[in-house]
């Protein structure tokens, strides 16, 4: 069984290059977190869907590479995968989605794999897998009901995207799971327009308040500061020559979360996490520069 099993849903990427090409990749939150604790050997499975089509195909191979399992990965005939644009301009990357009706987002609670969430030592989510349908969140919802029976560590990335819901929606969807969260993995950005706080100080205890036990807020550029409801420490920033950022919040997350399931250190996951992501901006793509254990 998995130590760590995720769900929600994977996409196939086109990535803009400087001479006006694209570059093919993978992507999807949730599967970079999954392929990113893989590489640094953590028994990572992913519970989704995918369609029988190249681009599903394309994952289900890009999974059995990175050993993540897919055992709980259903190809459905005639339904599609979903993809995604990245653009770069001076104010960063930009996305452009192509999911509506995707295999993953038809998914429901009939084909959650009840015991292996159970027997896994922790589940994760983000807000993503809420906003992209109604059937998704209630497979979401469920899912954590079942880890939280069973004693499972439950951590989550609210991971805004407005074009998905309104903000007002993903506020109380998103707190309303948070409190069955034990560890909270926010960024800065989405977590002072969801909370409507500003300082990272105020930002940690707020879902500390809700129930996290360890909330780590990614500061972009600025590192990241890590609690445990005692003690707040913030680890700068990694200066690197970055290309593009996409997914460097899912190469921290599923970082932290393989060196937080080895040793149970929130700092030295959290450092190593911090310096792994800053180096995953060097490359394109959100699953490509994801750093492998040794490197570290």
């Amino acid at each position: 069984m998995s130590a760590l099993i995720c769900l929600g849903e994977p996409l196939c990427e086109l990535n803009a290059q400087p001479d006006g090409s694209f570059r093919a990749g993978f992507g999807g939150d949730v599967s970079n977190v999954a392929i990113a604790a893989a590489r640094q050997g953590v028994d990572v499975g992913l519970i989704s869907r995918v369609g029988d089509d190249p681009f599903g195909r394309d994952l289900c191979q890009l999974w059995q590479r990175e050993g993540v399992s897919t055992d709980h990965v259903e190809v459905v005939p005639g339904q599609e995968t979903g993809i995604y644009f990245v653009f770069h301009d001076a104010e960063g990357h930009h996305f452009v989605y192509r999911r509506k009706g995707s295999a993953a987002s038809e998914m429901t609670t009939d084909i959650l794999p009840d015991a292996a969430i159970a027997k896994a030592r922790m589940f994760y989510s983000s807000g993503i897998g809420l906003g992209v349908s109604s059937s998704l969140r209630d497979a979401t919802f469920q899912a954590v009901g079942i880890a939280r029976k069973n004693n499972v560590a439950v951590a989550f990335d609210p991971n805004l995207r407005t074009a998905l819901w309104s903000l007002e929606q993903a506020r109380s969807v998103t707190h309303n799971l948070m409190q069955c969260c034990d560890i909270a993995l926010p960024g800065l950005d989405d977590a002072r327009q969801l909370t409507g706080l500003h300082s990272p100080e105020d930002i940690i205890a707020f879902y500390h308040n809700l129930g996290a036990k360890i909330v780590a807020l990614t500061l972009g550029a600025d590192g990241v500061s890590v609690s445990d409801g005692a003690d707040v420490v913030t680890i700068p920033g990694t200066q690197m020559q970055a290309k593009d950022a996409t997914g460097a919040g899912d190469c921290f997350n599923g970082l932290f979360l393989a060196n937080y399931l080895r040793d149970g250190d929130i700092l030295n996951a959290a450092k190593i996490a911090n310096s792994g992501a800053a180096l995953s901006t060097t490359g394109y793509g959100a699953v490509d520069p994801i750093p492998f254990n040794h490197t570290l």
